[in-house]
């Protein structure tokens, strides 16, 4: 009876000391399981952070880049679609003004063998030339639009009234310019050309230098 009695007492002893055992393995899994959760979640915090001071870093670069890559000193912008020119100096914009650039417009001669189209050209350009009550000596296509005949004396393709008091060149024939048609200023109506209201034309020939860039897009 006593042998049983202690083989009772010895298995109710593992069975306990097992159930402990258990309960501390499982309390070990739990707490390692919430730390490694904790690690994880702390590392996916920082990982964010990380990612954005890196994003950071490299808008700044960008930045840096940029501002090297800006034209320094005077230059001008002109905007095709809107009709818009500005004047900028190191970044700044110094005077906006309503212009009229190309229309666009198709013309063909009587023969057919030529063409012309009026755009005003895209690109980068620099101003080559300024004029003082600048002449015009008339294309011909400017007499095909009129439905006339090609003159056959140099005189009468001069025209020292259209372009205005000022001019800036900017290559290949094309100028910023005055204009007789200042209501249809803010729309695209040109030869290619664009043209500008007299006071902001003088604001701009004084302001902007010999071989300032001129931006067109």
């Amino acid at each position: 009876m006593l042998i049983k009695r202690h083989k009772i007492l010895l298995g109710t002893a593992a069975g306990i000391v097992l159930i402990l055992a258990l309960i501390v393995i499982a309390g070990n899994m739990i707490e390692n399981s919430w730390a490694r959760g904790k690690a994880e979640a702390t590392g996916a915090a920082e990982k964010p952070e990380k990612g954005a001071k890196t994003l950071q870093t490299k808008a700044k670069q960008l930045a840096a880049k940029m501002k090297n890559l800006m034209p320094r000193g005077t230059y001008v912008l002109i905007d095709t679609a809107e009709n818009r020119l500005r004047v900028m100096r190191d970044g700044k914009m110094v005077q906006e003004a309503v212009v009229s650039c190309g229309s666009g417009d198709i013309l063909q001669d009587p023969s057919g063998e030529r063409k012309w189209i009026f755009d005003t050209p895209r690109g980068e350009f620099f101003v080559s030339s300024k004029l003082v009550n600048p002449t015009w000596i008339k294309p011909d296509w400017a007499f095909y639009e009129e439905g006339e005949e090609l003159p056959a004396n140099f005189n009468d393709r001069i025209d020292n009234d259209t372009l205005g008091e000022y001019a800036l060149g900017f290559g290949s024939g094309y100028f910023i310019h005055g204009t007789l048609y200042t209501r249809m200023l803010g729309r695209n109506v040109t030869h290619g050309c664009v043209r500008v209201g007299d006071d902001d034309l003088k604001k701009i020939y004084r302001t902007v230098p010999m071989g300032a860039r001129v931006y067109i897009y």
